[in-house]
């Protein structure tokens, strides 16, 4: 119960994640499911990216199937150092992982994704190629996932490289200038080779400032939901105060009115023992 429960909590849009958790874990508590009721508690918000993942991990039941069967080739490939399968592969892997982000971006009905999230997004899917443990946690991930590009498909030739990983620009001779020219190279090219570093170095910054945009509206969503649920328990607990203030103030006129029917009988009583004392 609780598995199919979570992966509806993991197929809500992040925005509606903490209420939605709140509902299922308040549920499972209802019925007496205490188990269900701390693993759902205990699910944890997803960024854009992860969300976008689990759905479609979620909603297209081959996802995985696909990733595993790429990932099994690749790491026999690199494991006979097959060159030729190795860019075949690498190839296929490009349009596999083109595929699938086009997937979750029109299931979702995402139309201008940023490139922070597009970039966590396929790096997610090049993880999941590479590593069985993250493809594993599709349909319950958190946050993006990268390939290290260490482990058994080789240390020297990773495939899932992330989009960041390869835009990075050559190290330099010395932190804070470009490489020293090569002789004879023409005045044009390191020009263009210093304007593609810069390109390459604001980019990377855009999509930093994005994915912390990104993350900092995950986080805003987070807390408008927690108030809203705060919200709804106050105004359901006033509802209950003036439910029990009515009901008190109607057992006091009850009581009132009981109180007067036994000084009446009281009274009553008294008036017949004295007629029968007289009789």
């Amino acid at each position: 119960m609780a598995d199919n429960e979570l992966d509806s909590l993991y197929s809500e849009p992040p925005d509606a994640f903490t209420a939605r958790r709140t509902e299922l874990a308040a549920a499972a508590k209802g019925r007496g499911d205490t188990e269900a009721a701390r693993r759902i508690s205990g699910a944890r918000k997803p960024t854009t990216a992860a969300w976008l993942v689990n759905r479609l991990a979620l909603q297209r039941k081959d996802t995985k199937e696909q990733l595993a069967d790429l990932g099994e080739r690749l790491r026999a490939a690199h494991a006979s150092m097959d060159g030729d399968a190795i860019r075949d592969l690498s190839a296929e892997q490009h349009r596999l992982i083109n595929k699938l982000t086009r997937a979750a971006f029109e299931e979702a009905g995402m139309k201008s994704p940023s490139a922070a999230v597009r970039d966590d997004l396929t790096g997610t899917l090049q993880a999941a190629i590479a590593d069985p443990e993250v493809r594993d946690r599709l349909g319950r991930l958190s946050k993006p996932e990268r390939w290290s590009g260490f482990g058994t498909f080789g240390d020297a030739a990773p495939v899932a490289k992330s989009t960041r990983e390869r835009t990075k620009a050559p190290k330099a001779t010395a932190p804070d200038r470009p490489p020293r020219p090569k002789q004879g190279e023409p005045l044009h090219d390191r020009k263009a080779e210093a304007a593609q570093r810069q390109l390459q170095k604001l980019t990377a910054a855009v999509a930093a400032a994005e994915r912390a945009k990104a993350q900092a509206d995950d986080e805003l969503s987070e807390r408008e939901a927690e108030c809203t649920a705060a919200q709804r328990r106050r105004d359901d607990a006033l509802a209950s105060l003036r439910k029990a203030e009515r009901e008190l103030k109607s057992a006091e006129q009850r009581y009132d009115k009981a109180r007067q029917n036994s000084r009446a009988a009281a009274e009553s009583l008294k008036e017949a023992k004295a007629q029968l004392r007289r009789g």
